[in-house]
């Protein structure tokens, strides 16, 4: 069989550079560092700046470098994993939840959300507001969307607003019986509200984690949760480590 045109292809430049670049970070530089700035970087390596950039933006979508606004391009964290095994789990907010609460406020669910609570047409449920943070920095930020029935007993005068009240409707989650809970992941990209609360540009690649919790025979609250693509991966069961691969992003719903 003959040699194809692509097997005899030369290595991009820019492909060539994200090695060594790499190896520099590996080296040099450590977590959270602010990386030299391009026309210093490409003078060091000798190459052009559109290439620098080519292995710059390779280098984002592997996860190992962060671009912050208003900072610059920084060494970026291990990545976090996010677990979407079949276990049956917890509440959210029980003991050792990493998530912390922003805000609760009651309001009308996507109807996507709504259908799979059962809720009817402009229903309001609780939804409250949490973000995860890793070195310092926001990776996820979630929409959590509790039926009023699932939490009959809190009381508005006890946590009127704010995170008291998302903190009341997570402790009123924990009475319920879990009878289990299934998960969907899919890559899409971040829109306005996401981009601000991770600190990213709208349009950046996300991981967007919709999970569904059980009790008695119902779903009880559904977890929207949008994680940076370029600081997560995603972990299967006992063994997990299955890293996230790009592709054609597709807006999330």
């Amino acid at each position: 069989m003959g040699t194809t045109q692509l097997e005899t292809a030369p290595e991009p430049k820019y492909w060539h550079l994200k090695t060594v670049l790499s190896e520099a970070l590996d080296s040099e530089f450590s977590v959270g560092e602010i990386l030299p700035n391009e026309r210093d970087l490409a003078a060091r390596f000798g190459v052009a700046r559109a290439t620098l950039r080519q292995a710059l933006e390779q280098l984002e979508l592997e996860g190992r470098l962060q671009r912050r606004r208003g900072v610059g391009t920084t060494v970026a964290p291990p990545r976090m994993g996010v677990a979407v095994g079949s276990a049956q789990g917890t509440w959210p907010g029980a003991v050792g939840d990493a998530w912390q609460p922003a805000d609760c406020a009651p309001a009308v669910p996507p109807a996507e959300v709504a259908r799979m609570l059962a809720a009817l047409p402009e229903e309001e449920v609780h939804v409250v507001r949490r973000t995860r943070v890793s070195h310092g920095q926001p990776v996820a930020a979630e929409l959590l969307y509790v039926p009023m029935s699932s939490v009959p007993e809190l009381s508005a005068i006890d946590a009127p607003s704010g995170p008291a009240r998302a903190r009341a409707v997570l402790r009123e989650l924990q009475r319920l019986g879990l009878d289990g809970q299934d998960r969907a992941v899919e890559l899409g990209s971040a829109r306005a509200d996401d981009a601000k609360a991770l600190d990213r540009l709208p349009g950046a690649p996300v991981l967007v984690v919709t999970t569904r919790f059980f009790s008695e025979g119902r779903t009880a609250a559904v977890s929207a949760a949008t994680y940076r693509a370029d600081t997560c991966r995603l972990t299967f069961g006992d063994a997990g480590g299955v890293e996230i691969h790009h592709g054609p992003e597709r807006r999330a719903s």
